[in-house]
This record gives C-alpha cells, sequence and structure tokens, in this order.
C-alpha cells in the first residue's frame, strides 16, 4: 500500500514535469518566438507613434523628441530586421 501511494505521488510529479517542459518548449518554440518579437515591434511602433503625437500637441520639446524616437526606432528596426531573419531562417 505504501509503495502503490509513493508510485502514484511519483507519477503525479512526473506529470506535472512534463507539462511544465511543454509549456517551456512551447515558449522557447520558433513560432513564439517570432510571435512575441511581432508583438514588440507592434508595441514600439505604438510607443514612437505616441511619442510623435506628443511632439504635435507640443506636449514634448523638439530634443526629447529626438531622443526619445531615436531610440524606439532604433529598436523596432533591430527587431524588424531579427523578425526577418527568423522567418527566412525557419
Amino acid at each position: 500500500i505504501i509503495w502503490t501511494t509513493e508510485l502514484a505521488a511519483a507519477l503525479e510529479k512526473l506529470n506535472d514535469l512534463e507539462r511544465q517542459k511543454e509549456e517551456i518548449l512551447k515558449f522557447y518554440s520558433p513560432a513564439s518566438f517570432i510571435n512575441r518579437l511581432q508583438d514588440a515591434m507592434n508595441e514600439t511602433d505604438k510607443e514612437s507613434e505616441m511619442v510623435n503625437r506628443q511632439l504635435l500637441e507640443k506636449e514634448i520639446d523638439l530634443g526629447t523628441f529626438v531622443q526619445k524616437y531615436k531610440k524606439l526606432r532604433t529598436s523596432y528596426h533591430r527587431r524588424a530586421l531579427i523578425h526577418l531573419a527568423a522567418k527566412i531562417s525557419i
């Protein structure tokens, strides 16, 4: 009886670990990476549009705009290049 109980507990633990492994593998899969990269690109693009609107509405000065916009667009294009390379390699 004790052995059966221990076996059941060990099998349950094994199943949990296998489920965790599958989730981790799914998270780090190439398709998941490409999707997360696309999401990050979209978010960066929205942020740069927001900074652009702030400049047009005179909420920020030109110097601040240039700094923020350059940083955001550099990040966007870096991600876009990685995204393109990942899609080509898959």
